[in-house]
């Protein structure tokens, strides 16, 4: 199963897991440009795939967290006091 953090502003703000089947270009290869766009087609927004298992992005993605398009990766939101 391939999951998905929905962005708004960089926040994500949900995640949902979809079957890789819909991954797959005409070769059969995974891209996570076409899990994206059936995403935004199906929920609207942007998406960015997220590993339950943190191979990639840093770590995996949950709500409220932010996506730095510079390291390409979720973080932790910086709390100031």
């Amino acid at each position: 199963m391939a999951h998905f953090a929905r962005l708004e502003n960089n926040v994500v703000t949900q995640v949902i897991v979809i079957n890789n089947e819909v991954l797959k270009d005409e070769n059969g290869i995974e891209q996570e440009s076409i899990g994206a766009k059936f995403c935004a087609d199906t929920f609207g927004g942007e998406w960015k795939q997220t590993s339950y298992n943190g191979n990639f992005r840093g770590r995996y993605a949950g709500s409220g967290m932010i996506y730095d398009p510079i390291k390409d990766e979720f973080t932790y939101p910086v709390i100031e006091e």
